[in-house]
């Protein structure tokens, strides 16, 4: 039996998570590998730029906001998109979450698409698709210190947290449905010293 992972979880920015890069980010983990590190997208933070601009032949699939997401400060050259496949198999060019999915997570047939692969033959067979430039990382035991310093909660993912319509309001979305003392943490105020 393969240990648990991060895989298929949410890292929840905590309220004194300071760093404007995760300044109240909702991270999905794509990959925990406990000898590499963890890598992350973050499904909070929609751009202003189309994903037609970037990957015109892609657009047609794009959930709304069909725009690029920034996945955080790590090879914001590059684009990784997630796609929920559906059907039960696996399509050309889509690669399922390695590993066990953290408990709890409810995010079966979301994978990584290969953005090589031609939109016609894998864009028909994905329910819902969306484009992240760059990404989040961690090495090895790094993720492990911060969520010990308090810096994340890790919750479980379902799939809709990685294609919100709304990902502007999805911090407070998520902890609310956690119920309890994360309820009320999603009521506190952007900015406390205007409290």
């Amino acid at each position: 039996m393969s240990e648990p992972t991060l895989t298929g979880s949410l890292l929840v920015a905590t309220p004194r998570l300071e760093d404007p890069n995760f300044r109240r980010a909702v991270v999905f983990v794509v990959d925990d590998d406990p000898d590499e590190g963890t890598l992350g997208v973050i499904v909070n933070r929609p751009s202003d730029l189309p994903v037609g601009e970037v990957l015109g032949d892609w657009s047609g699939f794009a959930s709304d906001p069909a725009v690029m997401f920034s996945g955080g400060p790590v090879g914001t050259g590059a684009g990784l998109a997630l796609g929920l496949a559906g059907g039960g198999h696996a399509p050309l060019g889509w690669r399922p979450l390695e590993g066990r999915t953290h408990e709890g997570s409810r995010v079966d047939g979301l994978g990584v698409v290969d953005l090589d692969t031609p939109p016609e033959i894998l864009g028909g067979a994905l329910g819902r698709f969306r484009v992240f430039a760059g990404y989040s990382g961690w090495g090895t035991g790094q993720l492990a210190g911060e969520i010990a310093e308090g810096a994340w909660y890790v919750l479980p993912a379902v799939a809709d947290d990685v294609f919100s319509a709304d990902p502007d309001s999805l911090w407070p979305r998520v902890l609310r449905r956690q119920g309890g003392d994360l309820a009320l943490v999603s009521t506190f105020p952007d900015d406390p010293s205007l409290n």
